[in-house]
């Protein structure tokens, strides 16, 4: 079997076939979290290096848990992924070559607008959790061990709650990812967490209102992470290697990702971060 559609088949949980079955690769594969998939920007960044080095990239979308063992299983090159515990985790079990930073954007709390929990405008994200598990506002978690899911769960512990009752609903098919948790949260006229760019990008799908934001721990840091080739053989490392390159570089990858959705939003949807671009800014 070709290793992409190993690559796919394991993404929906399928099967997946031994690497020594598996073809040679011919491009290279991107295991990325579904948000920059929605967003757009995945495929943006795809396409701009392909024009420019002729090397074809492909991506497969799951949750930053579920795209992180894809990657165990050696069907893909590199991940784009967002939650820090979960990658630490990956790089220190030896599947991955270190986390290099790529860019940033935000979690937002969103909810009905009428915000009958009252959590409009609060400065702090966490007294805003405190005050919906106060009073019981359905609350909508995606639960699949997704970048999100991970950051609201971390979210919750710095407030000091664990989150249960019947007021807290696990969306029970967070795996098709943040639109699906969009549109469940907003026929429930729930409240939920969310990143920017996935809610600007559903927008004319729901009425859901940003309630809370602009808080540092909402800060939702995106990295790169080379899969190790002495776990994984059939990695091509050093095509893998070059697109990171591109995407930190200041004048390629960065570059692109400052500008990315201003024509269509207003604003860029996501803040370059990579080493280069950060030295650069000193």
């Amino acid at each position: 079997m070709h290793r992409w559609l190993n690559t796919l088949a394991c993404a929906l949980g399928l099967f997946c076939t031994p690497l020594a079955a598996q073809a040679g690769g011919g491009m290279i594969l991107l295991g990325s979290t579904i948000g920059p998939i929605d967003a757009g920007i995945v495929a943006a960044l795809e396409q701009a290096y392909e024009k420019e080095s002729g090397v074809r990239v492909r991506h497969v979308g799951a949750g930053t848990g579920a795209a992180l063992d894809i990657a165990r299983q050696g069907s893909v090159d590199l991940v784009l992924v967002h939650a820090r515990s979960l990658e630490e985790k990956f790089v220190a079990e030896g599947f991955g070559l270190g986390r290099e930073p790529l860019m940033y954007n935000d979690f937002v709390i969103v909810g009905p607008p009428a915000d009958p929990a009252g959590i409009k405008g609060a400065r702090s994200a966490l007294d805003a959790l405190r005050s919906l598990a106060a009073k019981a506002a359905p609350f909508v978690s995606r639960g699949d061990h997704s970048g999100t899911h991970v950051a609201e769960q971390e979210l919750w512990a710095k407030a000091g709650l664990q989150p249960a009752g019947p007021w807290y609903r696990v969306f029970d098919r967070g795996a098709e990812g943040n639109l699906a948790t969009l549109l469940y949260t907003e026929a429930l006229q729930a409240y939920t967490l969310i990143d920017r760019a996935s809610y600007l990008g559903a927008r004319d799908r729901i009425k859901l209102a940003v309630l809370v934001e602009g808080d540092e721990v909402l800060l939702n840091h995106i990295s790169l992470i080379l899969v190790n080739p002495a776990k994984c053989p059939r990695v091509d490392l050093k095509a893998a290697t070059a697109f990171l390159d591109w995407l930190t570089a200041v004048d390629k990858g960065q570059k692109l990702i400052a500008e990315f959705g201003k024509a269509e939003y207003g604003q860029a949807l996501f803040i370059p971060e990579s080493r280069a671009w950060m030295a650069k800014k000193r």
